[in-house]
């Protein structure tokens, strides 16, 4: 058995024999002359003490030694060494959050027949919903990401360095080249833009690096603002140092945490890179400046760095939180494929709280009021190469609205597939202080809702599926009220 696993045990079972005798450390270190600091650590499972000392124990609390020593937890403990054995909490990334695993298993201890249920339970919903491992861990990123308000000043100043060190002018859109030369240059990489097409079950990936011979791997259907952005993560792994990365764009599977965290990291840098804080930051400044939303001058941002809409829109996740304290927003990311009816959020972030557009696994239709989707049924039907357009999305079930910036474009690596990149921000007193254009009445307003089945609206003509659940919501109400007129009837 992991010696980790006995010192957890044995710290868990002694905390218990001592708490059940009125114990207090510095009470059973009176006793014992082993110190308050030592005997708090073989608690948490730090330490382990050696046989003297666990003799020292068991005559001093009156306990057998064999049953000190015994890996048998008696039933109040069984649960927690369940968990343990399990290894779910080696899953859950608790550094991250700055918990100490030992400090989880004492909550664990205060109750553990109902924290076991509890934890059996998330494991249930997650084999019901297909949750993998590595969901989980995109999962415990998004929070960590939320936590931080998706900014990281460290790897901003690494970005920033590096330029510097290797004289790109961050002023100036970067190209691909000039980074290719980096990775060739200064880390021996070896270029391939032919091999990854000659094999069609790697049509949807856009990279992939042999660590071995340093080479990589690139799809022949990316524009310079995608190459920049592969490059640029793996200039960022190197400069960075990451032991533990991914091989390929996009991944295919996690074999760890750091891995997901290392690939976070080094596309933030690479997104720092492309899109100068400073420099994005003032033409931000200038856009909402405007006392109305000027459309020209959005695309010409969009278009003035060398980076992909999603790039782009990603880096605002960056910018508008930590420069304009914008921090009540979301990222959404759809992909459809032309002719169907349905619409796949494939990634989402939320940033200070979970706003109203989010994911739903119970297979519901979103809103078709959403501009998200909006934008990817126009590019399908005028087939333009870039559809953009922005809206307020007013949530009558909550009364909050977000002014919702949204872009969509065909996907290179696959027939008749669209996606669309949106950020929205909530319109409160922080928003209309600092973006004037918000104020704009011509700016389109609509109700909307998450999806159909749990939308208020009524006689709504975008309306895809019934709304099933608000009626049900009302059955509900009806057989309380009539309950309840029951009840007080022959309570009489």
């Amino acid at each position: 058995m992991e010696e980790e696993y006995i010192k957890l045990i044995f710290g868990l079972k002694l905390k218990q024999i001592r708490t059940d005798k009125n114990l207090s450390l510095f009470g059973l270190s009176k006793l014992t002359g082993l110190s308050k600091s030592y005997l708090n650590e073989i608690e948490k499972g730090k330490k382990y003490p050696k046989t003297d000392k666990i003799v020292l124990l068991a005559e001093a609390l009156d306990v057998p030694y064999d049953q000190m020593v015994s890996l048998k937890l008696d039933k109040n403990l069984a649960p927690i060494g369940e968990i343990l054995q399990s290894k779910i909490l080696k899953e859950i990334p608790l550094n991250l959050f700055g918990i100490q695993e030992s400090d989880l298993i004492d909550i664990i201890a205060e109750a553990p027949a109902k924290v076991n249920a509890f934890i059996s339970t998330i494991i249930e919903i997650a084999q019901n919903y297909n949750f993998s491992k590595e969901s989980f861990y995109l999962a415990s990123l998004r929070s960590f990401q939320e936590a931080n308000n998706n900014y990281f000043d460290e790897l901003e100043h690494k970005a920033l360095s590096f330029a510097r060190a290797y004289q790109i002018d961050v002023t100036k859109p970067v190209s691909s080249k000039e980074l290719e030369e980096i990775l060739i240059e200064e880390y021996g990489y070896t270029i391939n833009e032919k091999e990854l097409n000659e094999h069609h079950e790697l049509h949807n990936l856009r990279s992939v690096f042999v660590p071995k011979t340093k080479t990589l791997l690139l799809a022949k259907e990316m524009d310079d603002a995608q190459k920049a952005f592969i490059f640029g993560k793996e200039i960022g792994c190197n400069y960075l140092n990451y032991k533990e990365r991914l091989y390929t764009f996009s991944w295919i599977k996690f074999e760890n945490f750091e891995q997901v965290l290392n690939n976070f990291y080094a596309s933030y840098f690479a997104g720092a890179l492309l899109l100068n804080k400073q420099q994005l930051t003032d033409d931000l400044t200038e856009l909402f400046s405007k006392s109305f939303f000027d459309r020209a001058l959005f695309l010409e941002l969009l278009h003035k760095y060398n980076a992909s809409p999603e790039t782009f829109f990603q880096r605002l996740t960056n910018i508008l939180p930590n420069e304009f304290g914008l921090s009540n927003l979301f990222f959404l990311r759809f992909t459809h494929k032309k002719g169907s009816s349905k619409f796949h959020l494939t990634k989402e972030l939320h940033l200070s709280h979970q706003h109203a557009p989010h994911a739903n696994e119970t297979n519901e239709h979103y809103c078709r009021r959403w501009v998200s989707l909006k934008v990817l049924q126009e590019i399908t039907q005028k087939e333009n190469d870039h559809v953009f357009d922005l809206q307020i999305s007013h949530y009558p079930s909550d009364e909050q609205s977000y002014a919702v910036i949204s872009s969509a474009t065909k996907d290179p690596f696959k027939e008749n597939y669209y996606r669309s990149i949106s950020i929205g921000i909530l319109i409160d007193r922080q928003s209309k202080r600092k973006i004037n254009f918000l104020a704009d009445p011509k700016i389109q307003v609509n109700n909307v809702s998450v999806t159909c089945e749990s939308c208020h609206i009524k006689d709504c003509k975008e309306r895809v599926a019934e709304p099933i659940n608000i009626e049900k919501q009302q059955r509900n109400k009806t057989i309380e009220k009539v309950v309840l007129e029951l009840t007080q009837k022959f309570s009489k």
